[in-house]
């Protein structure tokens, strides 16, 4: 890593595309200096003659192909004053792709800042039922979310169904907003030293099954019992989860990591980590409470009750 870290490499990228523009001119004077003998010919060629009749001549080459290798010589030392590729040197401009693009960025906010406007005043519930708010959301939601929660919304293993009610951190409008905005991390740290044995980890298995009415094996349920105490410090005594830390609901037969006594064995043994990046840092707060409004939508269709934000 140190390689790429240290002055080395933009030093050797500036001294090699120096040297190659300068090379170049100095090609360019030494062979128009240079003349080849050509005295011992009646034709004015050097004497290589190829397929019989194809001869090498010496004449100097055509002014206008030297102007124009000159003028382009003159270009690029001309963008690389203006622009960075020369190492470190960020051009005299100072333009960068990332200025390109926040500029850009800006510049398409400002213009749909008026079609968002529009949507500030709705309540949330309005707002959700609103047909253009509800397509410039689906928008939204299909460039931002669709690639984990899937373009129809019902998620994948270790990716939230959006559609079933069935919320980790809560559904409100205000939850799905912070959780557009900040993103989230949930975290579940390998439980298997604190819960015992394999046997006493495939135990708690069974009675988190049972939580749901899952088949599962009911003596071994009974045994998992006593020892759910270390989950329920998360998810509860009921298993009905937290949705202050995100802790999943336990006993509504909603399964986000697989379903079944080995996939929650595994998940007791082996923890699990699972992170939402933020997106308040890419989207502004009236594309947010537009997006929200629509993924709230999903699992709210008809629910004309007096919700806010």
């Amino acid at each position: 890593m140190s390689d790429f870290t240290s002055n080395f490499w933009p030093v050797f990228i500036t001294a090699a595309t120096l040297i190659g523009i300068a090379a170049c001119l100095v090609l360019l004077y030494v062979t128009s200096k240079t003349r080849v003998d050509t005295s011992h010919t009646d034709d004015g060629s050097t004497g290589h003659v190829w397929d019989g009749d194809l001869r090498e001549m010496n004449n100097p080459l055509p002014l206008w192909w030297v102007g124009l290798f000159v003028i382009s010589v003159i270009f690029a030392l001309a963008y690389l004053f203006l622009y960075p590729g020369l190492g470190r040197y960020a051009g005299s401009l100072g333009w960068s792709e990332t200025g390109q693009y926040d500029a850009e960025v800006k510049g398409i906010d400002a213009a749909t800042a008026p079609v968002y406007a529009a949507f500030a005043a709705m309540p949330f519930a309005q707002l959700a039922r609103d047909p253009k708010a509800q397509a410039i959301g689906e928008r939204l939601y299909m460039n931002n979310c669709a690639q984990c929660h899937a373009s129809d919304a019902r998620g994948s293993k270790g990716f939230p169904n959006l559609t079933d009610s069935d919320w980790l951190h809560g559904g409100t409008p205000e939850k799905i907003i912070e959780t557009i905005t900040l993103g989230r991390v949930g975290q579940m740290p390998p439980m298997a030293a604190a819960v015992g044995s394999p046997q006493d980890v495939k135990n708690v298995a069974n009675y988190v099954m049972s939580l749901s009415g899952s088949p599962h094996d009911s003596l071994s349920a009974a045994l998992g019992k006593p020892k759910f105490v270390v989950c329920a410090a998360c998810h509860g005594a009921d298993g009905k989860g937290n949705t202050a830390i995100g802790a999943p609901n336990l006993a509504d037969n909603i399964w986000l990591h697989g379903y079944g006594v080995n996939a929650i064995t595994e998940m007791v043994n082996k923890g699990k980590i699972n992170q939402m990046p933020a997106h308040g840092n890419r989207l502004t707060e009236a594309q947010i409470r537009v997006l929200a409004s629509y993924v709230w939508a999903f699992s709210n269709h008809g629910d004309a009750g007096a919700v806010s934000p």
